[in-house]
């Protein structure tokens, strides 16, 4: 077995555990990465990409702004479109004086490598049968890599994992709740090589929710509420395009350039969260600790929260020899976890048609969007959701 030492062992290479990486190093906190897929994996993952602002500031001051600012698409809000002809704008900047931008995970995850390659770090992937040990006392990691036997002792573990990995499930099941909804549909989503619309739109219809969304100036996602049964297999371009435009208003639907799917692909939604988000030394971050559904845009950001959370929870450990911050890492990013959670929930509820949902069910729903296009209270509250919970120092 080879045997060898860190301070922090980071288990999964996405995002979150690879700006968790970067951010410690550039305190002098060494780290290792362990990541079971191939480098060319992880940077070929095409998933969301709209930052709030907290999120866009972070990656700046981890050193990552440059290309960001370069190619990212600043919004002061995201359109709302229901009844075929009503439209209202989730007025961020107005009521809050924030934006958000949209800028797509693949990119964030180019940048983190290529910052990584220049630091050198120590980043091990296609690392196999990853099993975590002794948390409350000396911690390690046990794993494989083509075959070899591998222990890294280690202080500190962050569970970066993901909802599937080994993080969650080395907490022991009498200290751990989970609490999870699953929602009675999925979205059957489509990435195409045309330019997306001037805006992110939601749309909300009788048949079903759809969105419109973008990751490049050529790159556009579109997203069409489906059946949990469906299969990728049953939904083929002209279907899709059909069903898109058939749920957005006419004129909405004339300015959407259609083309050829490059990538397709049905995602269940579901509403997830695991207390703690410690135990003894491991920390969960990001979706190894709570899954959102992504109609709210909230995942990524989410689990940049909890990157700053536990950054700084380190960096008074290891700089300020104080435990304080770290005792309430789970307290703290729980906090605007659940509000996060709460408001992900509503807005998904607000927008899809469930299966048993009726008609007074949905003119409940139609009267709230109304409500919210004609009172500036209702706007205000929503846009401070919408624009993202505050990331705040604690002390």
């Amino acid at each position: 077995m080879i045997e060898s030492k860190t301070q922090v062992a980071i288990i999964g290479g996405g995002p979150s555990g690879m700006l968790l990486s970067l951010l410690l190093h550039q305190e002098g906190i060494d780290n290792v990465v362990l990541e079971r897929s191939t480098r060319e994996h992880v940077l070929s993952r095409i998933r969301a990409g709209v930052l709030e602002w907290s999120t866009v500031e972070l990656l700046r001051r981890a050193g990552l702004g440059t290309r960001m600012d370069l190619e990212g698409h600043v919004h002061n809000g995201t359109r709302v479109a229901w009844g075929g002809a009503h439209t209202l704008l989730f007025d961020i900047h107005t009521y809050t004086d924030r934006h958000f931008m949209a800028y797509g995970q693949t990119a964030i995850t180019e940048d983190l490598y290529q910052a990584h390659d220049a630091l050198g770090s120590d980043v091990q992937h296609q690392v196999d049968q990853v099993e975590l040990h002794d948390l409350t006392d000396q911690p390690y990691v046990t794993y494989t890599i083509n075959g070899q036997a591998h222990r890294l002792n280690c202080e500190v573990i962050a569970g970066c994992d993901g909802f599937h990995g080994v993080s969650r499930g080395a907490i022991p099941a009498s200290v751990q709740r989970n609490f999870e909804k699953v929602y009675p549909f999925g979205w059957m989503g489509v990435l195409s090589e045309t330019p997306p619309l001037d805006d992110i739109w939601y749309i909300q219809h009788p048949d079903g929710f759809a969105l419109a969304s973008q990751r490049s100036p050529m790159l556009s996602r579109y997203y069409v509420q489906c059946d949990l049964n469906d299969r990728v297999q049953d939904w083929s371009d002209e279907r899709f395009w059909q069903t898109l435009l058939e749920r957005m208003p006419p004129e909405l639907a004339a300015s959407v350039v259609t083309g050829p799917s490059i990538e397709k692909s049905i995602a269940p939604l579901r509403s997830f969260v695991t207390e703690p988000m410690r135990y003894g030394q491991l920390f969960l971050v990001g979706d190894a600790a709570h899954i959102v559904p992504p109609t709210g845009a909230k995942g990524l950001n989410l689990a940049m929260s909890d990157v700053y959370y536990l950054w700084r929870a380190l960096v008074g450990r290891y700089r300020e020899n104080s435990e304080h911050l770290a005792d309430r890492y789970s307290q703290v990013a729980l906090k605007r976890v659940w509000d996060t959670t709460r408001f992900s929930w509503w807005v998904t509820t607000l927008l899809h048609r469930f299966p048993d949902q009726t008609d007074f069910d949905m003119r409940t729903r139609l009267s709230e969007l109304q409500y919210m296009s004609e009172s500036p209270v209702a706007m205000h509250q929503l846009a401070e959701q919408y624009g993202g919970f505050p990331i705040e120092d604690w002390g």
